[in-house]
């Protein structure tokens, strides 16, 4: 099936960031929110990005303009129903996903594949609100969208080899590098990151060392280019939170399961970068 059109539900840093890259790589594209605030704001987000683009030579102003000419947005479910395949990339929470997923279902050519960008809940779940199970598959990008060339394709025991072999190449289309995965909560990236993000929380809260050297050891050490707190700061700790709290209840097992430290941390309002001060402080927000 080659694949024309996409739509995509949600335009929050996820979704617009999705969005930009299936534009860019020549697709027409029909961004979804609930509000025409929600939509503006996720197009205004997508040409800043687009500006950036050209100020660094990314991209020249012909090819923003043609990338923004394929780009619409909308708040009605049913202008999705002609698209080849549809993306969902909204709030991680599995009754709204299933609700969206179920009536799309019902509006959607029998032909269109469903994606969603879930990092920690399982596509089985979600393709059984739908009566094509065989047309759902995972498609799970990494933030910054437009920068990280990962997509992890998520195939579950209902998808079908032909939507498989779509989904991944239509990664490859939008110009990514696409691994394989069965359908296992956390998939292959968040299911070895977590544990390692969850273990950096707990030497911090046992005096294992300072913030700070933990940080640096593994910067150092192991050359990653951040450290495990300063990349939970970056992510936004009441993220993770929750991706480990779906997968401890998928699992069942310790390394899955929250430290008390950063249960406290979301408790208090600390989410890193996003909300000003996690780990570490960050001026500029409250």
């Amino acid at each position: 099936m080659k694949i024309r059109s996409v739509g995509v539900l949600g335009a929050g840093l996820m979704g617009a960031g999705i969005a930009e890259v299936v534009a860019r790589s020549g697709h027409e594209t029909r961004v979804r929110e609930v509000s025409p605030d929600l939509a503006a704001k996720g197009l205004a987000r997508i040409e800043a990005s687009f500006a950036k683009g050209v100020e660094r030579q990314k991209m020249t102003a012909e090819e923003r303009a043609a990338a923004r000419a394929r780009l619409t947005t909308t708040t009605q479910l049913a202008d999705l129903a002609e698209c080849d395949i549809v993306i969902e990339a909204i709030v991680e929470n599995l009754d709204l996903k299933k609700q969206t997923f179920g009536e799309l279902d019902r509006l959607c050519k029998k032909e269109t594949i469903f994606c969603s960008n879930t990092s920690s809940l399982t596509i089985t779940e979600l393709a059984a609100a739908t009566a094509r199970p065989d047309r759902f598959a995972g498609l799970h990008f990494f933030n910054p969208v437009p920068v990280m060339k990962l997509v992890e394709v998520v195939e579950t025991i209902a998808t079908s080899p032909e939507t498989r072999e779509t989904v991944v190449e239509f990664a490859k289309a939008l110009g990514k590098e696409p691994i394989r995965t069965r359908d296992n909560s956390g998939f292959i990236v968040n299911r070895l990151l977590v544990p390692y993000l969850l273990d950096a929380v707990r030497a911090l809260e046992e005096g294992v060392g300072t913030k700070e050297d933990i940080d640096r050891g593994m910067e150092l050490g192991c050359g990653y280019p951040m450290g495990p707190l300063k990349l939970l700061d970056f992510v936004g700790l009441d993220t993770t939170y929750a991706i480990a709290e779906i997968m401890f209840d998928e699992y069942r097992e310790k390394r899955f399961a929250p430290p008390p430290l950063l249960k406290r941390m979301v408790l208090a309002g600390r989410y890193g970068r996003k909300s000003g001060r996690g780990f570490y402080e960050y001026g500029g927000k409250a």
